[in-house]
C-alpha cells in the first residue's frame, strides 16, 4: 500500500479524531484535554513520546531503517477565543472557544502521517520528528520547543522541516497553495507613548498636548512606510489603538497608540524599528514634547527554502496531479510561528483548501471568523502528503 491508500484506509479514524478535538479547544500553552487525547491517539504506535516541560506540547521521533537525513513534522494545536456560530452535531464545547483556524485538521492529519510512517517505517530510510505545537496563535509555543530540544529530538538535528495549513475560503476545496520564499510576514507591535503637559482646554498654549502629535505620528509613520521602503520588499504599518484623555475640556498629560508592524524581509524588519523610533520621537519634539517608543519583536518571517518548496511542490502534484496545486504571486501579511523553525531549518510550508464541498469558496466565511467552517474529507490527502514528504526526503542525502 503507498501513502494514499493507507491515508484512504484510515478516513473515517482521523475525521473522528478531527470532531472529537473540535469539541474541546483550549487556548495558549496549556491545552490539557487536547494533549491527551493525542496522545491516546499516539500511544499505541510505540513511537518516542515525549512531552513539553513548561507547555503542552508532544514531541515523538519514529525511527526509520536507515541513516538518512531526519525530517521534522509539525501540527499546531491550540484554538481561538470565538464563540462559535456553526451548526455541527461535534460544536465546539468549550463557551467562547472554538477551532476557527483549522488546527483540529492540522493535529488529525499529523496523527494519519504517523500512523501512515509507522506502517511504512521498513521503507523510511531516517527517522521523522512529529512536533505538535501549542501557542500558535499566542504567546508562541515554538520557541519553546526549539528551547526544550525539539530539533534535535531523534538524536541529530532534523534537516528539513514541513507544514501544512487548511483555510476555509477562498479556492476551491483540496487545492494545494504556496510560494518561494517569504509567505507570511514578520508580525511586531509598535507602542508609542507621547509626553506633554496637561491644562484646560479652553486655553492650550499654557499646556502641551500630546493628542495633536499622537495624530501627526499616526500620519508620519504611513509617510514612513510609502517614501523609505521600496515598494517591491512592502511594509505595513497598522495603528489599530489610540487612547488618551479623560474628558472632554482636559488636555491630558499623555496620549499612547498601538500598531502592528508586517515585513517580509530581515532588512525591512530592521530599518522599519530605526525608523518609526525616529519618526515618533522626531514628531513630539518638533512640538516641545517627548516620545518613549518601544517594539516588540514578534513572529519572524515564513520562509520556504527554495529547494524544498520546489521538492514539496512535486511531492503535492505527483501524488494528486498538476491541478491540485497553485502558486501564490505575492506572500501573505499573515503570521505564523513555524516560521522559528523555519529559520533554523531549511522546510517548506503549504496551504490547502478544506472549503466545504457545495458551498460557494468565494464567499465562504474566512479563517478566524465564527461561522468559519471545515471540510474534513481534505485529511487523507494532508495525512498522505505529510508522510510522503517525510518518505521521499529521508531518501534524499543530507544536505
Amino acid at each position: 500500500m503507498r501513502t494514499t491508500e493507507h491515508a484512504q484506509a484510515m478516513a473515517t479514524e482521523l475525521v473522528d479524531l478531527r470532531r472529537r478535538l473540535h469539541q474541546v479547544p483550549e487556548l495558549g500553552l496549556d491545552l490539557p484535554t487536547t494533549q491527551a487525547l493525542l496522545l491516546e491517539a499516539l500511544t499505541p504506535l510505540e513511537l518516542e513520546l515525549t512531552t513539553g516541560q513548561g507547555l503542552s506540547s508532544i514531541t515523538a521521533v519514529i525511527r526509520g531503517t536507515g541513516d538518512g537525513p531526519p525530517v521534522l513534522l509539525r501540527g499546531d494545536m491550540d484554538a481561538l477565543p470565538v464563540a462559535e456560530q456553526v451548526d455541527l452535531p461535534y460544536v465546539s464545547q468549550h463557551p467562547g472557544l472554538m477551532h476557527a483556524c483549522g488546527h483540529d485538521l492540522h493535529m488529525a492529519a499529523l496523527v494519519g502521517a504517523a500512523r501512515i510512517l509507522h506502517a511504512m517505517r521498513d521503507e523510511l530510510a531516517g527517522d521523522v520528528v512529529l512536533m505538535f505545537q501549542p501557542g500558535e496563535e499566542g504567546p508562541g509555543g515554538a520557541e519553546p520547543m526549539i528551547a526544550e530540544g525539539l530539533l534535535d529530538a531523534a538524536g541529530r538535528r532534523v534537516e528539513a522541516a514541513y507544514a501544512l495549513h487548511v483555510y476555509s475560503s477562498g479556492d476551491p476545496i483540496g487545492l494545494f497553495v504556496g510560494r518561494p520564499g517569504a509567505l507570511f510576514a514578520a508580525v511586531d507591535e509598535l507602542h508609542v507613548r507621547v509626553q506633554g503637559e496637561g491644562g484646560h482646554g479652553s486655553a492650550p498654549f499654557r499646556a502641551k498636548d500630546p493628542v495633536p502629535v499622537a495624530a501627526e505620528i499616526v500620519l508620519g509613520l504611513q509617510l514612513m512606510v510609502t517614501r523609505q521602503f521600496d515598494i517591491f520588499d512592502p511594509v505595513v504599518v497598522t495603528v489599530g489603538q489610540i487612547t488618551s484623555g479623560t474628558a472632554e475640556n482636559i488636555i491630558p498629560s499623555t496620549a499612547d497608540l498601538a500598531a502592528t508592524v508586517r515585513t517580509f524581509s530581515a532588512a525591512a524588519r530592521v530599518k522599519v524599528e530605526t525608523a518609526s523610533r525616529t519618526v515618533a520621537e522626531g514628531i513630539a519634539a518638533a512640538h516641545g514634547m517627548t516620545a518613549e517608543v518601544r517594539y516588540v519583536p514578534g513572529y519572524p518571517a515564513t520562509v520556504n527554502e527554495p529547494a524544498e518548496y520546489a521538492f514539496a511542490v512535486d511531492t503535492v502534484t505527483s501524488l494528486f496531479g498538476a491541478d491540485r496545486y497553485r502558486e501564490w504571486a505575492n506572500p501573505d501579511p499573515g503570521g505564523e510561528d513555524m516560521s522559528f523553525v523555519l529559520q533554523e531549518v531549511p522546510g517548506a510550508y503549504l496551504m490547502v483548501s478544506a472549503v466545504r464541498a457545495g458551498t460557494d469558496h468565494e464567499t465562504a466565511p474566512d479563517n478566524h471568523s465564527p461561522l468559519a467552517d471545515f471540510d474534513d474529507s481534505v485529511l487523507p490527502d494532508c495525512a498522505a502528503l505529510l508522510a510522503e514528504l517525510a518518505l521521499r526526503r529521508t531518501r534524499r542525502p543530507g544536505d
